[in-house]
């Protein structure tokens, strides 16, 4: 489990564990480090992808159903366990729904909480009609990184950084680009769904989220943009509500 999963807080009395996943080209540190923040209510796991950290010399997944089996074959002993929630930003809030949807699928296991940050939802037509960013050249990309924020300026002006982290990130959003879901019959789930956003960054379709659910539905926004859970007085907050809502749903469970 340790070549998928970071934990810098081992918490065997934790009621709840919380299931963070990276964003495109991200690793697991910003994730676990939470570990150390939050209550002992809570350990936090820190989903590692190939191709980078102590995985640099795997090869990249191609598709989201590679992220998937491996994510489930690695944690399903470990989700029956015990209540879990799950937390991914951007390119995360996608996988971490696909992970959650084959999880009620396939075993019946669903997240006491879905947290889903900056991103539209899989069948939302604003994000299957968006431009198509990991087919753009590596000068183009870079342009639109910088437009993005949350990269600093000095480390895409730096070439020997920018081949380290470059092919990360366009194999994640090719993965990302070619995940389509159809706009669901009904609700893939019953947990509750918070989504978060920034609000300088682009426009994401929230809304469209509610229709995966059956259970409650909110949306909290954050001064900032993409990155805005960067800034050190958002991911206070950000934690706080994390925190609460845990607190309450282990309050349900107990």
């Amino acid at each position: 489990m340790e070549k998928v999963i970071s934990c810098f807080r081992w918490r065997p009395e934790a009621v709840t564990r919380l299931i963070c996943f990276p964003w495109a080209g991200g690793g697991s540190i910003h994730y676990a480090r939470w570990g150390t923040v939050l209550n002992s209510s809570v350990e936090v796991f820190a989903v590692k992808l190939p191709g980078r950290e102590n995985r640099a010399r795997e090869p990249f997944f191609d598709n989201m159903q590679q992220i998937v089996d491996e994510v489930i074959s690695a944690l399903l002993p470990l989700l029956k366990e015990k209540p879990f929630a799950m937390f991914g930003h951007s390119f995360g809030a996608l996988t971490s729904f696909a992970v959650a949807e084959d999880l009620k699928k396939v075993h019946n296991l669903e997240p006491v909480h879905m947290f889903l940050s900056g991103a539209s939802a899989p069948h939302s037509e604003t994000r299957l009609k968006a431009p198509k960013r990991s087919e753009l050249s590596d000068g183009e990309f870079l342009r639109w990184l910088a437009s993005v924020g949350g990269t600093p300026p000095e480390l895409l002006a730096n070439p020997d950084v920018v081949r380290l982290f470059l092919p990360a990130l366009k194999a994640d959003l090719r993965v990302a680009e070619n995940y389509r879901c159809s706009e669901p019959d009904g609700p893939v789930l019953s947990c509750p769904v918070t989504c978060f956003d920034g609000k300088e960054d682009v426009p994401h379709d929230l809304q469209a989220w509610r229709k995966v659910t059956s259970g409650d539905f909110t949306v909290r926004m954050f001064d900032g943009s993409h990155f805005y859970l960067k800034d050190a007085g958002n991911e206070k907050i950000l934690l706080g509500f994390i925190t609460n809502t845990l607190e309450a749903a282990e309050m349900h469970y107990l």
